[in-house]
């Protein structure tokens, strides 16, 4: 017997959304992965650099499994339970991480990495990217791009015209190249979601917070209430999340 919405949503709301480790999800909802592979290449980069930057590394869970680290190896995280699950994770390999507020500035040198990386960054702080860039270093990752997942953010908060246009690859890459830094790589996908039970859903905002800001179940419950049966009646709600790869170096 399939278990009730209550059942469904207190359970997810009761979960530990600490890190960046999304298998609490695996059979409940899905997510189409980007063709490039993120973590495949940010290894192969990692392999070649000497001193390297991950910021807003989250629970550390990447930048642990794309290989071995350089021999400078420092990560950077604001959320306090994120600072302490990534020292676990990345401490025994090596990496040192800081806690540090997504605002500049870095706490770094001028020209201290030759290598810097970040996937899904909230914010981008392209003139302190480009200052803690040792000239000929690079910045890799993997950012969200626009309208990422707002059929499910619409679905709560309404149309979202202007936020819609946030996040642009276009405007990232102008941004980069006003910082004086000189992009060599941008691609974009769009990937299919499938979130097959309410409880998904609930894990999901409560877990990716900027989506539906100040999220709750007991604010939301109606909208909730209401989606629980479509899902039931219809199959899983589909969304479609928004990625950009970008790649830019710092003139030598």
């Amino acid at each position: 017997m399939s278990r009730t919405f209550e059942e469904l949503i207190t359970e997810a709301e009761a979960v530990s959304v600490d890190g960046w480790d999304f298998s609490w999800l695996d059979g409940r909802a899905t997510e189409q992965r980007p063709s490039w592979g993120y973590q495949r290449l940010l290894g192969e980069r990692l392999a070649s650099a000497s001193a390297a930057l991950d910021v807003q590394t989250g629970g550390g869970e990447v930048l642990a499994g794309a290989g071995p680290l350089p021999p400078a190896m420092v990560a950077t995280e604001s959320w306090p339970p994120n600072v302490a699950r990534a020292t676990g994770l990345l401490h025994p390999l090596g990496a040192i991480v800081v806690a540090d507020p997504d605002e500049p500035p870095l706490p770094f040198a001028d020209g201290a990495f030759d290598l810097v990386t970040s996937r899904h960054p909230a914010t981008v702080w392209w003139a302190e990217i480009a200052r803690v860039l040792r000239p000929g270093g690079a910045y890799f990752a993997q950012h969200v791009g626009p309208a990422s997942v707002f059929e499910l953010v619409e679905y709560f908060l309404g149309p979202q015209p202007e936020a819609r246009r946030a996040r642009h690859p276009d405007t990232e890459s102008a941004d980069a190249r006003a910082a004086g830094l000189e992009v060599v790589d941008l691609r974009s996908e769009r990937l299919r979601m499938e979130f097959s039970d309410i409880g998904a859903v609930v894990y999901f905002l409560r877990k990716v917070i900027w989506m539906v800001p100040g999220f709750t179940v007991d604010a939301h419950r109606d909208r909730l209430r209401a989606l629980d049966r479509q899902i039931r009646a219809e199959g899983p709600f589909v969304a479609h999340s928004a990625r950009f790869l970008i790649e830019a170096r710092k003139p030598v």
